[in-house]
């Protein structure tokens, strides 16, 4: 009866929000039976691998704790790594009429948003919004688009690998050029390496079946590599972080969770953070806010992160001060 309850004085609340942009359960075609009631979220991961695995499962536990178990229905579905796929994962939401989506990733967000202006698309981890052309400004998103950005600072990566191996002399960048959130940073990684004078090489690849012959060959030429939050690579990332360990090189990343893959080191996403800020986002939108009066997020905090089995691996040592500074992955 405690449940019940809840999710009337729930939806009671909720019955008075805005038509374009609000939710409204009683519209949702799934509320029949059992989900009579509940707020209908689809959530869709273009591939699985670590670090939007972590996204998900932390969206869902800050749902949550946010206090809303009890009054939503989520449907997850996994694009495997198709672009088709997302786009009939989309249609499929958004003829189910569901109450929110939640896009993990660019290419996710990008679907998303061009296929519905009524339900309240709420994305994750995407990089560079605007240039996504998801929102106009990120401070007052003019439609049903907002979520929070997980942009890194490239800028305190490379500070961070000049301070922990200050002898390199070549970068060595991979990525994939079609992933929306990889190219900006690739460019500011140009940018910082240019002023200071420091020589980089690059490598893309369009498929995680290429990262093998791509970080030999990386491997072979440069003194370090930076990859930065790049889905493709991540989907692979032990076959980037053994190859760099046989060359005995050092792979800086754009997340922890890469690092915990087996890179070296990074000032990166805690990709928990990220799902819990995009939580406490959906349950603005579940409690009437209007969808265009919530700006864009950006991450809320960011880890310095060293794999210490790494760093022995590649015979980087590092200092008592240095263990104590940094957070240690083993």
């Amino acid at each position: 009866m405690k449940k019940t309850v809840i999710i009337i004085t729930a939806m009671a609340m909720i019955a008075a929000m805005l038509t374009g942009c609000g939710v409204k359960p009683e519209a949702n075609g799934n509320n029949t039976g059992e989900n009579k009631g509940k707020i209908h979220i689809g959530i869709i991961q273009p591939v699985e691998h670590p670090s939007l695995n972590q996204i998900r499962e932390y969206i869902i536990i800050g749902l949550e704790e946010q206090g809303l178990k009890d009054m939503v229905e989520i449907t997850y579905k996994d694009a495997q790594g198709d672009p088709s796929n997302i786009n009939t994962i989309v249609s499929q939401f958004v003829g189910d009429k569901m109450d929110v989506i939640v896009p993990i990733g660019t290419g996710a967000a990008q679907s998303a948003a061009s296929a519905t202006k009524e339900i309240p698309v709420i994305f994750a981890a995407v990089s560079y919004p605007v240039e996504a052309q998801l929102v106009k400004d990120v401070n007052k998103p003019e439609a049903n688009v907002t979520g929070v950005s997980d942009a890194i600072d490239v800028e305190q990566i490379f500070d961070l690998a000049f301070k922990l191996t200050p002898d390199v002399k070549t970068f060595g960048f991979i990525y994939d050029s079609g992933q929306p959130n990889s190219v900006p940073a690739i460019n500011k990684a140009k940018e910082y390496c240019d002023a200071k004078g420091i020589k980089y090489i690059e490598t893309t690849i369009t498929n995680s079946g290429e990262l093998l012959q791509a970080a030999q060959s990386l491997a072979e030429k440069a003194d370090a590599i930076f990859t930065p939050t790049d889905n493709t690579v991540a989907s692979a990332m032990p076959v980037l972080a053994v190859e760099a360990q046989k060359a005995g090189i050092p792979v800086y990343t754009g997340a922890d969770s890469l690092v915990a893959d087996g890179g070296f080191a990074t000032v990166g996403v805690d990709y928990t953070v990220l799902g819990r800020q995009v939580a406490a986002m959906v349950k603005k939108v579940v409690e009437g806010e209007n969808i265009s009066n919530i700006p864009v997020e950006t991450l809320s905090e960011y880890s310095t992160i060293i794999n210490s089995a790494t760093a022995e691996k590649i015979g980087v040592k590092l200092s008592e001060e240095q263990l104590k500074e940094f957070q240690i992955l083993k």
